[in-house]
């Protein structure tokens, strides 16, 4: 590196700005007492200053951190939504790198997926300290017709598989304990008898889902591959439901996971 030298031109190429009072020799003095022209700066000195410059440029540039995003250890929200579609409706995906705080690094979280309407629903900030549960991976909402969430959660939760299993949802519980178990992490209390309106199993790509309709019109997806269970609750108030309940139900079933590959 070359560091920057004094010009050796001669100061009078340089116009000076000059001070009034030093515009007249003060009295006593002979003409070639009066002010000196200014000394330039020795090589030496502004050598220094280059190399003390450039080493506080290198540490500074040192300390940021890479442009790069890190999958599963981006902080913050990352925009999810593609579409909308020939319906008018997005399809949320879970965008690579987004980071949560249920067991980031224990275990890739599948990208799982939903549609939701393009009017109204927007995500919701989720906080480490929510109500719910730092299992919570999602929140979606609309102030009009209703709200959604999805947890992802170990399934040594529920039986002691290993790190590396690969397991389905019906190895883990029967649907009614299933959703008893996540019932105080979905709706802040147990479930009480009768509120269990209908539950069922059916099958997509390859992967058996627990599909729940519970009282207060609360809707539920549920599923497990690799070694994490995935879980989209639905929910609204007596008036949202009359309004969009057909919608809720769309999100329930739209809800999607891909099956682990074991390699």
């Amino acid at each position: 590196m070359q560091a920057a030298r004094c010009a050796t031109a001669p100061m009078a190429a340089q116009p000076q700005r000059r001070n009034p009072r030093a515009a007249a020799p003060a009295a006593g003095l002979r003409s070639n007492d009066s002010a000196q022209p200014a000394v330039p700066c020795s090589s030496a000195a502004l050598d220094r200053r280059a190399l003390l410059g450039a080493a506080a440029a290198l540490a500074a540039a040192a300390c940021q951190p890479p442009a790069w995003a890190i999958q599963g250890l981006t902080a913050g929200r990352i925009p999810g939504v593609s579409g909308p579609d020939a319906e008018g409706w997005y399809t949320y995906t879970r965008p690579e790198g987004k980071s949560g705080g249920h067991g980031v690094g224990w275990s890739e979280i599948q990208r799982y997926s939903f549609k939701v309407p393009s009017d109204g629903w927007e995500e919701v900030p989720v906080s480490i300290a929510d109500l719910g549960g730092t299992e919570i991976d999602l929140r979606y909402g609309s102030t009009d017709e209703g709200s959604a969430m999805v947890v992802v959660a170990p399934v040594l939760r529920f039986k002691d598989v290993g790190i590396n299993a690969n397991v389905n949802i019906q190895d883990l519980n029967t649907p009614e304990n299933m959703i008893e178990g996540f019932a105080p992490e979905l709706y802040g209390a147990p479930l009480v008898e009768g509120d269990i309106l209908s539950a069922e199993v059916v099958e997509k790509d390859g992967l058996p889902y627990y599909i729940y309709e519970l009282t207060r019109h609360r809707l539920v997806a549920a599923t497990a591959t690799g070694n994490r269970l995935y879980m989209l609750s639905v929910r609204c108030n007596s008036l949202q439901w009359r309004k969009a309940g057909s919608k809720l139900e769309r999100i329930r079933d739209s809800f999607r996971v891909p099956p682990k590959i074991d390699v």
